[in-house]
């Protein structure tokens, strides 16, 4: 058997209730909770039973979906399942890092948070959004935002997805460009126009907040959203450059494979990191983590129970 990989959803995955189940099957998921509480009261009231609304605001969607994704991990961890490499997609960085043992829970979530409101607070300065442009290649992408002021391709998903930002007003000529090349422009659900140059304030405010942090190195190897490498030395840096730069997601799932991992676990709500590595490698086997059933599926075809 070759190694496993925890990795972490990002925003656009929340939903409605997220995360219940797991705090009614795990003690370690709803110990979770009740720490995150104590540090943001009504963070698992707003997974729980919070609006599609409500989990759509930045400064919700980050801290809601770190205390999910960390709540899976310790239901996973109760049953004695555990990653050989770790990566988060966007905010679900901080949920690996923090996994990884570079940050205790508490540094963790606090940063989350800050890094939600951060974010949050760019997007309203700068009326961005995102879209998915399906079916073009990584160049061919590149070639139609060139076409265009502040229009950016943000992140590397799979072949024939990468995700790009830009100013709302840019949405409807920028859907038709691609339209004419060939591809298909899918709006996100999200706030911003994230990891691109109109969060390039909230980078900045936030490698401030990351000063005044001690973090540890990773008792895993754990994967980086800017270089698709794993972490060396003092992962700050990246971590507040990753606001404001693309996410070399393929570019990460390639690296795992070629160091030995043959299985995925997405932790969090959705299952759209697992929909994207099998479009990177069929051969690899992919779990989603977040509901009973889920938990269940892991123990039997991942830990033998």
């Amino acid at each position: 058997m070759g190694k496993i990989a925890f990795v972490f959803a990002g925003q656009g995955a929340q939903y409605p209730g997220m995360g219940r189940e797991l705090a009614q099957c795990s003690q370690g998921a709803r110990e979770v909770f009740a720490k995150l509480d104590a540090l943001r009261p009504g963070t698992s009231d707003q997974c729980f039973s919070g609006s599609d609304e409500d989990l759509k605001n930045t400064a919700n969607t980050q801290p809601c979906m770190f205390a999910v994704e960390l709540a899976a991990a310790a239901a996973l961890a109760e049953k004695g399942v555990k990653a050989d490499v770790s990566a988060g997609f966007s905010l679900g960085e901080l949920a690996a890092l923090t996994h990884s043992g570079a940050a205790d829970l508490e540094t963790g979530f606090r940063l989350v948070c800050r890094r939600g409101e951060l974010m949050a607070r760019e997007a309203e300065a700068n009326p961005s959004t995102m879209a998915a442009v399906l079916k073009l290649t990584n160049q061919q992408v590149e070639a139609v935002c060139g076409q265009f002021e502040e229009v950016y391709p943000v992140n590397y998903n799979c072949p024939g997805q990468v995700s790009v930002a830009f100013r709302k007003e840019s949405l409807k000529p920028f859907s038709a460009a691609v339209k004419e090349a060939g591809g298909r422009a899918l709006p996100l659900k999200v706030q911003g126009g994230f990891h691109s140059p109109f969060m390039a304030k909230a980078a900045e405010d936030f490698a401030n907040v990351l000063a005044q942090v001690q973090l540890n190195q990773p008792e895993i190897p754990l994967y980086s959203n800017c270089t698709g490498e794993v972490y060396a030395g003092d992962p700050r840096a990246l971590l507040a450059r990753q606001i404001s730069s693309p996410v070399r997601w393929e570019t990460i799932v390639r690296n795992m494979i070629a160091a030995g991992v043959d299985t995925f676990i997405e932790l969090g709500p959705g299952r759209t990191l697992c929909g994207l590595i099998e479009k990177i490698d069929k051969t690899v086997r992919t779990f989603p983590m977040e509901t009973r059933a889920d938990l269940d599926k892991i123990l039997e075809e991942v830990a033998g129970c």
